[in-house]
């Protein structure tokens, strides 16, 4: 996939098991458009979140208006308000009417740097600029208003392209950050070594809201 890399993923090419998917979207690009810019992220971390077989999804308990995005059809971005404070984005995967998303957990920024360190003024680094769901929302500026957006057209405010395919030997596994069901579940994956990968929190501790 490599020979693909900077060109838009298609919506066949999504349509995965949010576990498959987590994987394909390790390495891929995520461009937002904003007043004072555009800025691109390389992914280096997820997390995969199912349906109704999975206690840690928004979906377990089925379709709802606020979930509905998640149901399909594939390479739609779902955005959720967590803590009354923060954006998480999820993009959709498997097929129309099968609930699954994976949950955007960390970037390396690629493009628009100049941008980004406007918007992280107090960013110790660069490995810092998109660290963690809600710093990723908040750079790319991304909120309830691209909610639904389609991420495989080209006219979209939110775009994926298909980036440099990471080799499995960098891939790392490990248990979902915060959320209170199913938390030992090993759906994380992120590039190791990469300095933007979000620090582990278990969760369980405290009520939390499902994390996709």
């Amino acid at each position: 996939m490599s020979g693909d890399a900077g060109r838009l993923f298609t919506r066949d090419e999504l349509a995965l098991d949010p576990v498959d998917l987590a994987h394909l979207l390790l390495g891929s690009v995520l461009e937002a458009d904003g007043p004072d810019g555009t800025v691109g992220v390389r992914l280096v971390e997820v997390e995969a979140y199912r349906g109704e077989d999975d206690p840690a999804s928004h979906c377990y308990r089925g379709q709802t208006p606020r979930n509905a995005v998640m149901w399909g059809p594939a390479g739609h971005l779902y955005v959720y308000f967590v803590y009354g404070m923060h954006f998480c984005a999820n993009i959709v995967g498997s097929t129309d009417g099968v609930a699954g998303a994976v949950l955007l957990r960390a970037g390396e920024v690629v493009t628009g740097l100049d941008v980004v360190r406007k918007r992280r003024p107090n960013a110790r680094g660069t490995g810092e600029l998109a660290k963690g769901p809600a710093i990723l929302t908040s750079v790319l500026r991304i909120d309830r208003d691209e909610n639904g957006v389609d991420l495989t057209d080209p006219a979209s405010p939110v775009r994926l392209y298909v980036g440099e395919r990471v080799p499995a030997e960098q891939v790392r596994s490990g248990p979902r950050v915060g959320v209170a069901m199913a938390m030992d579940t090993p759906w994380r994956f992120w590039v190791d070594g990469s300095p933007a990968v979000s620090t582990y929190r278990r969760g369980g501790k405290r009520r939390v809201r499902p994390a996709s």
